[in-house]
């Protein structure tokens, strides 16, 4: 028996859906985590680099004008280069946690709650959880108060814009 209040769709989810999803999330390309550990780890690698070079001039005999000056200039580019290359090691990455990117997912609106299905797992989540139904050209993203936001792609519903549609306007009126 089918209930006539309950949508249902299902698709997979893409690179560039989930490159979406993760731009929405963000307020750059660059999380904090990468921010942060860039942040920490350069300036380390170069007080590191400062202790070496000074020890190494002062072995050669440098005076302690040359000592303090090398090694603060080789300190310097040496956190700096890490800073550089852990910030662009840090686009190359995937979109997608876990396993986003892997089976079918399907998303079903019923009476009383929404539920995420992607492979054995499902998630339900109360409409009042509902925060945010943000309509785009390519996409629905909602956001959830204590979950991860949910997008959902337009292309699941092919040429079908009367189901996205419905989809659309039941998620807002569930939304608190």
């Amino acid at each position: 028996m089918t209930d006539p209040d309950r949508i249902s769709i299902s698709g997979e989810m893409q690179h560039k859906d989930a490159k979406r999803l993760s731009a929405e999330l963000r307020g750059s390309t660059v999380g904090p985590t990468t921010t942060y550990y860039a942040g920490v780890t350069a300036p380390v690698i170069g007080a590191g680099m400062a202790l070496m070079v000074q020890a190494a001039l002062k072995q050669a005999g440098m005076s302690m004008y040359w000592q303090t000056m090398l090694s603060a200039i080789l300190a310097a580019i040496a956190g700096i280069t890490w800073y550089l290359i852990f910030m662009r090691w840090s686009y190359r990455h995937r979109h997608g946690r876990a396993a986003e990117m892997d089976g079918r997912s399907t998303v079903t609106l019923a009476e009383k709650w929404i539920s995420i299905r992607r492979g054995k797992v499902e998630t339900r989540i109360d409409w009042s959880a509902v925060t945010e139904v943000r309509k785009a050209k390519a996409y629905t993203l909602v956001r959830f108060d204590g979950a991860d936001p949910m997008l959902v792609p337009n292309k699941w519903f092919g040429k079908d814009k009367a189901a996205l549609k419905a989809f659309q306007a039941r998620l807002e009126e569930g939304k608190a």
